[in-house]
């Protein structure tokens, strides 16, 4: 079997001006990084703005587990095989992060015969956006410090500094650190922190703003300290929007790329869904909606973090309303959620699908719940069994709801056709009613209460007393009628990472929580999710090479 590092570069590419020829874009509309990749210039932004949109289709999951299941692979093979159908589609992915790809999830450029390319460049350095970035992002936190150096005019509190340095990569001893050490010269001695980049404030700016002028304004409401009378201070009141403005310049241009069957995929942005909000820039998705009849996108993580988010926080502030959604399941990930361990996956279990497929219920409940149509992807590997298949097929018709096979990754668009159709069919019949979950105008409490209860089935959800203070700073700032954006571990519908299925009843547990205001929404930490994550005991990085003839090996 190929891996799919081999796959992507046995693949002969089309060049990237050729790829997007279909959908009336010119040579001159792209900015050229090479052959095979591209980025959307603003002037073309402009001139497809009052186009007609196509039909928004996101692809959600199950809570992930170490068997897999192949979102992002579903996504673009889902893609693939619109076109096949003689639809005009494309697919709007997020780009991946360094962090995961030298640690142990691995990248985002999809698997087997369903991937987009040039797969080592969009993993690694791709367009430069998240550089530019991180870049950024330390600017700031270097004015910061150096407006504390050269007299702190703004009175700032060095003891309630909110905004953290960052870097694309997963290095745990960054988490708590102390800067300034050494002379009066080389800066104020305090605690500092970083997060992995996907976490900063400035993706979740630069995949929420709708253009420079809207990026620029977000850039100056990030709140990075509060004087010593507890009122905030912003990157603005420090000089600092103009120059991040100009490092993003060309970052806040989505890119475009193809899959491994030519057809069009537009990358853009990489925000985690358990940290962040876990969707790609409303520009990229936008400019999708203006190009294609039908745009999949996807969100990350399973429908209680990526899903949630879309539909609360990018949906509510991009003016979007998805017409139907995708979640992908495997027989593999149900009969864990059942209790089955990694190595006897490949046994048949009903019993475990069982137990397990509870997941699956409660996440198609979760979407149902924001009135968007949906159909289940049941991803196929080779070890399930036509018992296992039928079971949950016959499971998800029962609750009502669509199910088709999806063998994407083994046969690329040819093997997501029964999934097009099921989706073709799903929104030519269904008529979504999208609305977001809570009124966004409900006190900061309120609306964690309602998806403690009705997203993640909660009984309860406890403060810590650092919590408690937050939120009442938030509140005495005007931040509590903005969504939130709650961080939680991917692998449970809980805040616990050991409760697998559908756990009910469980006290959450919020530690911590602080407004991302240029984004627009309140963070909130539940239990022991990380904003900077380490590296395993074996990471990815061990794995990959470069040969002397330059090939990249190892890296998926």
């Amino acid at each position: 079997m190929k891996k799919d590092i081999e796959i992507a570069q046995e693949a002969k590419l089309m060049p990237i001006k050729e790829v997007v020829s279909g959908l009336s874009i010119n040579e001159d509309d792209l900015e050229l990084y090479g052959k095979y990749k591209a980025k959307l210039s603003e002037e073309f932004l402009k001139k497809i703005k009052d186009r007609q949109e196509g039909k928004l289709i996101l692809v959600t999951a199950i809570n992930p587990t170490p068997a897999g299941e192949g979102k992002t692979t579903v996504s673009i093979g889902l893609s693939q095989a619109l076109c096949r159908l003689g639809k005009n589609a494309v697919v709007a992915l997020r780009e991946p992060s360094l962090g995961p790809c030298f640690g142990i999830k691995g990248g985002a450029a999809g698997g087997g015969y369903s991937q987009v390319v040039p797969m080592e460049e969009l993993n690694l350095h791709f367009t430069g956006d998240f550089h530019a970035i991180t870049s950024a992002n330390n600017l700031l936190a270097a004015l910061l410090d150096n407006h504390i150096q050269q007299g702190n005019e703004k009175r700032i509190d060095t003891r309630n500094i909110t905004w953290k340095r960052c870097v694309d990569m997963n290095d745990r001893v960054l988490r708590n650190i102390v800067v300034g050490l050494g002379s009066k010269n080389d800066g104020y001695v305090r605690e500092d922190h970083f997060v992995i980049s996907v976490a900063s404030e400035i993706m979740a700016v630069l995949c929420l703003a709708e253009d420079i002028a809207d990026l620029k304004e977000r850039l100056s409401k990030i709140i990075v300290a509060y004087d010593i009378d507890g009122n905030p201070v912003t990157a603005k009141d420090i000089g600092a929007v103009g120059s991040m403005a100009a490092l993003l310049k060309d970052a806040i241009k989505p890119n475009v790329i193809q899959t491994l069957e030519h057809t069009p995929a537009i990358v853009h942005g990489g925000p985690f869904a358990n940290i962040a909000h876990g969707c790609n820039s409303i520009r990229a998705t936008k400019t999708a909606l203006k190009l294609a009849d039908y745009v999949v996108t996807e969100a990350g993580f399973g429908a209680d973090l990526g899903a949630e988010k879309f539909f609360d926080i990018k949906c509510r502030q991009g003016g979007l309303s998805p017409d139907a959604a995708v979640i992908v399941a495997t027989v593999r990930a149900l009969k864990y959620n059942g209790g089955v361990r990694k190595e006897d996956l490949g046994r048949e279990d009903i019993e475990a699908l069982k137990r397990g497929i509870v997941n699956l219920e409660k996440h198609m409940e979760n979407v149902s719940s924001f009135g968007v149509p949906l159909v289940v992807a049941l991803n196929i590997f080779s070890s399930d069994t036509q018992a296992e298949i039928s079971f949950v097929e016959d499971r998800v018709r029962e609750l009502g709801y669509e199910c088709a096979r999806s063998r994407v990754w083994e046969a690329g668009g040819e093997g997501g056709e029964e999934l097009a159709k099921k989706v073709l069919w799903t929104l030519d019949n269904k008529i979504p009613d999208f609305r977001p979950l809570y009124d966004v105008n409900a006190s900061i409490r309120e609306k964690i209460d309602i998806l403690a209860r009705r997203i993640y089935g909660a009984g309860r959800v406890s403060y810590s007393k650092e919590a408690k203070s937050q939120m009442e700073v938030l509140e005495r700032n005007g931040f509590d009628r903005l969504p939130v954006c709650v961080a939680k571990t991917q692998y449970s519908l809980s805040d616990d990472p050991k409760l697998l299925g559908r756990p009910e009843g469980f006290e959450m547990q919020v530690r911590e929580m602080y407004v991302s205001a240029g984004a627009g929404f309140v963070v909130v930490l539940t239990g022991s999710v990380l904003t900077m994550p380490g590296l395993p005991k074996h990471p990815a990085a061990y794995d990959i090479d470069l040969s002397d003839d330059g090939k990249i090996t190892g890296l998926f």
